[in-house]
């Protein structure tokens, strides 16, 4: 390990309590690729407003377009290191939870409970009916897409969608209010792999540090909150991560 590397788990050991915070950053070292940054997905194509999904059906037919144009990449990624470093503390006791800007279940999948996953933009591997809340799978939505053209929609009338964040949607009330209960119980908090400038998130790590926790952050690049932070790595997650907590 090299200096900085020693120092977070130096961070890890003394902590009582750790609250993980990630971003686009460790789910890009499983395939998964960026939306927001530079030369990422949203940079080649507009994403679709949620009023515009919920008006036009030009624009839910798009949307449910690009969903499962992207099937295969997202059912293809399995946790990394990174991910695997983060189930490892949740499971030890020495983090609460894992507070995710991301969509792709990886945490879940890596072993963590739903429990402990608050997800602050929802999750793409399933849809659900906007009326209702049924949950729908997404390979049947797609058989059904593909051979007869049908939009998704639920039996209640509802249109369904993916259980996700769009913009202009209203973020989930109950996940942020467990986030911020969550933070505020940490007395280490670390960020990987989020460039922390996208608000309401990014307020959590700046939440936790205003109330007295150590911040620690992971990115490859400077993010928006370096100079507050107690100890920022440029650092891949997965190796950083990996070797802080003790795991391959």
């Amino acid at each position: 390990m090299d200096a900085e590397q020693v120092e977070l788990a130096r961070m890890i050991r003394d902590a009582d309590r750790i609250v993980l915070f990630t971003g686009a950053g460790i789910s890009t070292e499983s395939g998964i690729p960026d939306f927001r940054s530079p030369g990422g997905v949203w940079t080649k194509q507009r994403p679709i407003d949620f009023s515009d999904f919920m008006r036009s059906d030009a624009a839910r037919r798009e949307s449910w377009r690009r969903r499962f144009e992207m099937e295969e990449t997202w059912r293809m990624a399995t946790p990394n290191r990174g991910h695997r470093a983060v189930a490892e503390l949740i499971r030890s006791g020495k983090a609460s939870c894992v507070i995710t800007q991301n969509i792709d279940g990886l945490h879940q999948d890596s072993g963590i409970p739903d429990s402990k996953v608050i997800e602050l933009h929802g999750n793409t591997t399933y849809a659900h009916c906007l009326d209702c809340g049924t949950r729908y799978e997404i390979e049947a939505l797609r058989v059904d897409f593909e051979q007869d053209g049908i939009v998704p929609h639920c039996a209640c009338g509802g249109w369904v969608k993916t259980a996700t964040i769009s913009f202009g949607q209203s973020m989930p009330v109950e996940a942020m209010r467990l986030a911020e209960r969550e933070t505020l119980m940490a007395d280490l908090f670390i960020s990987l792999g989020s460039s922390l400038v996208v608000y309401p998130a990014a307020g959590f790590p700046e939440l936790a540090k205003r109330n007295g926790a150590r911040l620690a952050i992971v990115n490859l690049q400077p993010t928006g909150l370096d100079e507050i932070a107690d100890l920022v790595l440029n650092q891949p997650i997965g190796e950083t991560m990996g070797a802080a907590v003790g795991v391959d």
